[in-house]
């Protein structure tokens, strides 16, 4: 649903998220931190980062998997529905 600008809510998203990054930026880069220092911190959080990353990944695909299986199961007790109505109906 876009508001009276024409921006849907994953536009809204995208810009709060970008915003948040410059500020971290700027932050950052006017900090009374050295500049080793700063780049220490900036490895850390990038490796924090790929972990959390990598770990969104693994619950997506173990959730994925789960639906999938789900779906599966549905389907195949849907078939079977079927086809013991299918039965029934030719044997009466």
């Amino acid at each position: 649903m876009a508001n009276d600008s024409g921006i849907g809510p994953g536009g809204v998203l995208l810009a709060f998220i970008a915003g948040a990054v410059t500020g971290a930026a700027v932050a950052l880069l006017f900090a009374p931190a050295s500049g080793e220092e700063t780049r220490g911190f900036l490895g850390e959080q990038a490796r924090e980062g790929r972990e959390r990353a990598a770990e969104a990944a693994r619950q997506g695909r173990e959730l994925l998997s789960k639906q999938r299986d789900t779906l599966n199961t549905a389907f195949e007790r849907g078939r079977e529905a079927f086809n013991a109505a299918r039965d029934k109906e030719q044997g009466a």
